[in-house]
């Protein structure tokens, strides 16, 4: 088993459903010009109803009248397809959307990575499940018979000893034959594989054409054309049509718990992160708005980025209903994994340090989440700084060489000492600088503590030892 066949028997419906909230009420998809609607595809609830596929428009009104209608986007039926092309690349570097209604992937040299078929099945159901999926898995020595196999049952896996017997009962309108091909072969009554590759090669060259004879080659293995491989797109954009006017932010988190699970997929297969992303919001008779995401490190993580863009969406306010969602990620650095301990003592529901800054920053606002940094200069008002994740370094991280200790907590502005000095710890250090700049000081600093048992950071004038002022406190 070489190959895999992913196949998406209802694509089309799938790619409306995974949007909705309630994917159980009856909804069709509808296709075909004006004047001849029918319907395309109808999920479970809608063909409880009577509704099928196939159906005029108008025979499917007279039915039932209690059920959504969206229009078929064969656009999005494509993009869906390359998101999940972008999901098989993290298992396989030679992926290929080269069949219809399917992505077919080599799996053979990826084997000593991710394990064995056995392994991979359930692991990839349950991925595609979670992502909303409807789908089907083979396994085969090509990818020609792995297509084949997919057409007619789930959960094949031949290998090459088997391959011939498995061919063998596969329908000729299954097996990806020529049109042509397989009606002449049905006039002759050949109704599967066994059946035509039981009779000679001359004589069905003669009477169904080369074509035939280079399919039935490839599916049996005899021979080994190349495929154009898939190759991830450089940036992430995704779209959902919402189909109502939308407004209220709260309304908009199903929609975007989808789109921000599809982005961490593609993130995952193509082992990267992202640094910023962008929330686009399309209205009726309003032009778009939009509500970027920043983030200081690259992510990665579904739950984390869905939590980013909740805050940063909550905030926002909604100029006009919504009635389209879209995400754009173009900024994607490599991820580098945070270094854990192996004995973690985080406590289980503990966030380290980075997501819970994020979050904040997401919650609170950019201004409200400050970055200290140190200052090469000795007074203490001036050795250090704050700003946002929104500004840049102002200045090289330069730290100073105190001689003595520093408090904890630094007034804004020196304040007198109202209770005495019960006795003095250490001091005086000398603080001199700033003549150059204007804000000369002349200062000696003592470490005391107070008559009220409190440890404070004071000073005076040089050489003094009177009017002490609190420039900080010790916790």
């Amino acid at each position: 088993m070489q190959w895999a066949c992913l196949l998406l028997p209802r694509l089309a419906l799938d790619v409306v459903l995974r949007t909705r909230p309630d994917p159980q009420h009856p909804l069709v998809l509808l296709s075909g010009p004006a004047t001849r609607r029918i319907v395309h595809a109808a999920n479970d609830a809608a063909r409880a109803l009577g509704l099928r596929s196939g159906q005029p428009w108008a025979t499917a009104q007279a039915i039932a009248d209690d059920f959504e209608r969206v229009e078929l986007d064969p656009a999005a039926v494509e993009h869906a397809r390359e998101l999940l092309a972008h999901w098989a690349y993290g298992y396989s570097s030679q992926v290929t959307l080269a069949f219809a209604h399917a992505v077919v992937l080599e799996i053979g040299r990826s084997r000593k990575l991710f394990g064995d078929w056995h392994t991979l099945e359930p692991q990839w159901r349950r991925e595609l499940q979670a992502m909303g999926f409807t789908h089907r898995l083979v396994a085969a020595p090509n990818p020609w018979a792995a297509h084949a196999f997919a057409r007619v049952r789930d959960g094949l896996a031949a290998d090459a000893d088997v391959l011939h017997a498995h061919l063998a009962r596969v329908p000729v309108e299954r097996a990806g034959l020529p049109v042509d091909a397989v009606r002449t072969l049905q006039r002759m009554g050949l109704r599967d594989l066994g059946a035509v590759l039981a009779q000679p090669r001359a004589a069905l060259g003669r009477r169904c054409g080369d074509a035939l004879l280079r399919q039935l080659d490839r599916l049996c293995g005899h021979v080994d054309e190349p495929l154009l491989c898939h190759r991830p797109a450089e940036g992430f954009r995704a779209r959902i049509e919402l189909g109502h006017e939308v407004e209220s932010s709260q309304a908009l988190l199903f929609p975007l718990r989808r789109l921000t699970a599809d982005l961490a997929a593609y993130l995952r297969a193509r082992d990267g992160g992202v640094a910023r992303f962008v929330l686009v919001l399309e209205h009726d008779r309003h032009a778009t708005s939009e509500v970027p995401v920043g983030l200081l490190a690259p992510e990665r993580d579904a739950t984390m980025l869905f939590e980013l863009a909740r805050g940063r969406l909550e905030q926002a306010r909604l100029p006009a209903p919504v009635i389209g969602f879209e995400l754009h990620a173009d900024a994607l650095p490599p991820f580098v994994p945070d270094r854990r301990d192996l004995f973690d003592p985080r406590p289980q529901h503990g966030l380290p340090w980075p997501q819970l800054r994020e979050r904040l920053r997401a919650k609170l606002g950019d201004e409200s989440v400050l970055t200290l940094e140190s200052r090469a200069d000795h007074r203490p008002e001036r050795a250090w700084h704050a700003y946002s994740a929104r500004d840049a370094s102002p200045t090289p991280h330069l730290l100073p060489t105190p001689g003595g200790s520093r408090p904890g907590w630094l007034l804004r502005k020196p304040q007198p000492l109202r209770h005495g000095v019960a006795r003095v710890l250490s001091g005086p250090e000398r603080i001199e600088s700033g003549w150059w700049d204007g804000g000369d000081v002349r200062r000696d600093y003592y470490l005391i503590e107070t008559a009220r048992g409190q440890l404070a950071w004071v000073f005076c004038d040089a050489g003094r030892r009177d009017g002490l002022m609190v420039h900080g406190w010790f916790a």
